[in-house]
């Protein structure tokens, strides 16, 4: 997570409805501690969860919760409100208030505020996984972040895993940390985003080199991880291309997604985005492939299984971390190990003559789960051990610390 203080930024807090809000009391200790004054508002359905005392206490200012307060209007409290603040943050924010936020609804203080405000929103959503991925929802989200004007609103999250309701899936808000970075993120940088014109360009999921027409060799890489990296880079507003193997995710918003099959596609892809600032290495490329693929299904034969002569692949890290005029000022590899982790980590990462390696054991629920367990070597000698998180959890920590790499 990013170090970045925020002394003397002004962050108003609408807590919505929903058992996510708990998480809104830890935010607002996070924000206390990284240095923001924090005034928050809660919603009828968002009391339900949390009380006014326990948010009262914690940011060190009444709470509001209500448009009609004579203590408040007389002073046009929403107006007040929605121009005080720095950033107007909504954790959680419902699919109610998302749907009123987007179709310029306001009938109670909380959406009276999002429409009068002059400020950047970031929404943390919460919601059932159903909710989230009905076309509504999504739709009204894509609306919020393509409006035109002087402001906007960003997104974080949801996360994925298991909901209060038993569901699995997206849904969850994101984690108070990771809202917390995304804050610093927009109160930093020349237009509020530490990566604002920088070009990254990322790697996920696995390589397929055909044996013969239906067959390949492949690994089990899902791309969540990498999927989740190039998300992050682009929430702290890098322009990001994703150059991705065969995987069963849907394209992030708002970068370009390239697909590819091969190592030899993904090799000339990467080589054709260069330079870029940025390069996170993290497709499970195949090291070989079949010295010359069969036109036609090989079939069984009473001569048993045929022998594959294999051939080695083009190694893509060692070549973006060349030196040249097309390197990146900043190129991070990853290292998925079964055993001697650090060892073979460190020998790849002066192996492949990279800046970073992300390493990570991979023999017990890693590919296709939705957590990982890390710890990032650097060409220094530094290892940073990140305990088992949520892979975009992960990606936000990674992202930040680019971010700060960059920043220094």
């Amino acid at each position: 997570m990013t170090t970045a203080s925020l002394s003397g930024r002004k962050v108003l807090l609408i807590v919505g409805g929903g058992i996510a809000a708990y998480k809104a009391l830890e935010l607002v200790r996070l924000l206390k501690k990284s240095g923001a004054e924090v005034m928050s508002l809660l919603t009828p359905a968002g009391a339900e969860f949390v009380t006014p005392m326990s948010l009262a206490a914690l940011t060190g200012h009444p709470v509001r919760q209500a448009l009609f307060m004579p203590e408040d209007e007389t002073a046009m409290g929403h107006i007040e409100l929605s121009r005080w603040a720095d950033l107007v943050v909504v954790a959680p924010a419902t699919a109610g208030l998302i749907a009123k936020a987007a179709n310029g609804l306001a009938d109670d203080l909380a959406s009276t505020t999002l429409l009068a405000t002059d400020k950047k929103v970031l929404l943390a959503p919460a919601m059932n996984v159903r909710m989230w991925l009905h076309p509504a929802v999504q739709a009204n989200v894509a609306r919020l972040k393509g409006f035109d004007g002087f402001h906007g609103v960003a997104v974080v999250g949801p996360d994925e895993g298991e909901m209060a309701c038993g569901e699995f899936g997206p849904g969850r808000m994101a984690e108070p940390a990771a809202i917390l970075a995304a804050i610093q993120g927009l109160l930093a940088g020349p237009d509020g985003r530490p990566l604002a014109g920088r070009r990254a360009v990322v790697t996920a999921g696995p390589t397929f080199e055909p044996i013969d027409p239906v067959r390949g060799l492949t690994n089990r890489s899902s791309g969540k991880q990498g999927y989740a990296i190039a998300t992050a880079l682009a929430e702290l507003g890098a322009e990001v291309t994703l150059v991705s193997g065969p995987v069963a995710l849907d394209a992030p918003v708002g970068l370009n997604r390239i697909w590819v099959e091969s190592a030899r596609e993904m090799q000339a892809e990467v080589q054709k985005h260069l330079p870029a600032d940025i390069a996170v290495m993290s497709a499970a490329v195949a090291d070989w492939r079949v010295d010359g693929v069969a036109s036609g299904k090989i079939k069984k034969a009473p001569g048993g299984p045929p022998s594959l002569a294999l051939i080695e692949n083009p190694d893509i890290l060692a070549g973006v971390s060349k030196p040249g005029k097309s390197r990146p000022k900043l190129v991070i590899g990853f290292a998925a190990e079964t055993s001697d982790l650090e060892a073979n980590a460190r020998a790849k990462l002066s192996r492949k003559g990279c800046d970073w390696i992300v390493g990570n054991d991979v023999s017990d629920d890693v590919f296709g789960a939705d957590g990982n367990a890390v710890t990032l070597f650097t060409k220094d000698g530094g290892a940073d051990v990140w305990p088992r998180q949520s892979k975009t959890e992960v990606a936000r920590k990674l992202a930040a610390r680019i971010a700060d790499h960059f920043k220094a």
